[in-house]
């Protein structure tokens, strides 16, 4: 390990060269990103600013904190999952300055450790995939929010939370909705999850997939990808879902939908994806078929009961990198990847550059939107705040543009039919 006081701990800092080309294949796939730096870098909007970030540190979120620091912040950096760190693309952030800390195979004090080490530059904004390094200041370092601006959160199950914490009037700083951006979770979590959960499955196991029962718990944005994708490569994809009307959307687009206890006994691949705990628990694993395999894209690790498992099992090994062999006293087998964390980032790379492009521009226009906030003098109510659509919209024409599209644009009698509320058949 290495370790540098105030500046990093990463695995190897040798590995930054490899790293280095990792995160140039990804500018080359993420224009959106590198147009913003192009022209921020140039009026440094960011300068002044101290960000402390808590997300999954992979070749595309290099190309988010280099833009930052481009734009002009400071930057501190932690990985938001204990096995989702690429070792090679830390390296390569420590060698350029940043400062971070993060590897792969942490344990849970580590990880908060590495946390609490970005905090202690004080930061005046904060980014987070999942809400850890927010609950983080909320319930360890409440008087640093004082001096926080205000926040971006990445994903589905970070926003439910932080919801409910401002509803509940817990909440001490505002924090922006980047998951609810249309060019985020539109995009990102149905495509994004979908590829690369698949990746994920493939590189644990090298199954087929044709042909097989193939179970996704949760009919959302991110379950609906891995359905799409699942069903593209011949597999019998069946539901499980809670939600009346997310079912109906699964049945209508032509995937059978069932009960947990019911699809336990048929499946042969289980992917949870739906943000609730104990989705997965010891009854479905005692009707489970031999070789059932059982993986989850959800951003926290409880939505399969491993400790239900383990003291199911009558021996575990690991048979293949991210691959754990359990053998159950009634002699069947289980296959668990990737440790119950998310598959396509413990066991995988993530999501694709092309699709983070997106994700990670509504993360960096959201911290630009803060700052201006600060200079402007005005102070924002600790809520959770909404993208606004025009910068939905302003991402989604960057890409376009970058990928040759043109659209057509509407004529000034459009608009003013569209705005005719006195206009009939």
């Amino acid at each position: 390990m290495d370790f540098k006081e105030g500046k990093y701990k990463v695995r190897d800092i040798k590995l930054a060269a490899e790293g280095r080309k990792k995160i140039q294949w990804a500018e080359s796939r993420m224009p959106v990103m590198m147009e913003l730096r192009e022209k921020y870098s140039k009026t440094k909007p960011l300068k002044g600013f101290k960000i402390a970030g808590c997300l999954h540190v992979t070749k595309e979120t290099a190309v988010l904190v280099e833009t930052l620091k481009a734009a002009g912040a400071k930057v501190s950096w932690s990985g938001c999952n204990p096995l989702s760190t690429q070792d090679e693309i830390a390296a390569a952030l420590a060698k350029n300055g940043i400062e971070i800390y993060a590897w792969h195979g942490q344990n849970v004090k580590e990880f908060y450790w590495s946390i609490e080490q970005t905090l202690k530059m004080k930061p005046n904004l904060t980014l987070d995939d999942g809400a850890d390094l927010i609950f983080t200041v909320h319930n360890k370092y409440p008087e640093l929010a004082k001096n926080i601006v205000g926040g971006t959160e990445e994903t589905t199950t970070g926003v439910h939370r932080l919801r409910a914490m401002a509803a509940a009037k817990k909440l001490l700083y505002p924090v922006i909705a980047v998951n609810d951006a249309e060019t985020k979770w539109d995009f990102d979590n149905v495509y994004g999850t979908g590829q690369s959960s698949i990746d994920g499955i493939l590189r644990a196991t090298s199954v087929l997939l044709a042909g097989k029962n193939f179970v996704v718990a949760g009919y959302g944005h991110c379950g609906r990808g891995v359905a799409m994708r699942a069903a593209g490569m011949g597999a019998n994809v069946i539901v499980t879902e809670v939600k009346p009307t997310a079912a109906l959307k699964a049945a209508l687009e032509g995937f059978r939908v069932m009960p947990m206890d019911e699809a336990a006994k048929i499946g042969d691949i289980f992917i949870t994806a739906t943000g609730v705990k104990d989705v997965i628990v010891s009854k479905h694993f005692k009707s489970m078929k031999d070789g059932a395999i059982v993986c989850n894209t959800g951003h926290y690790d409880c939505e399969i009961n491993i400790p239900h498992l383990e003291k199911l099992k009558k021996s575990k090994r690991t048979v293949r990198p991210n691959n754990e062999e359990y053998t159950l006293k009634n002699g069947r087998r289980i296959y668990l990847l990737a440790q119950g964390r998310l598959v396509n980032l413990a066991a995988a790379e993530g999501h694709p550059s092309e699709v983070m492009d997106m994700s990670f521009a509504n993360q960096f226009m959201s911290q630009l939107r803060l700052a201006e906030v600060k200079m402007k003098g005005i102070k924002l109510e600790p809520d959770v705040i909404d993208i606004p659509e025009e910068q939905d919209q302003e991402i989604a024409m960057i890409k376009l543009k970058t990928m040759g599209y043109k659209i057509d644009k509407l004529t000034r009698e459009q608009v003013k039919y569209i705005n005719d509320y006195s206009a009939g058949t």
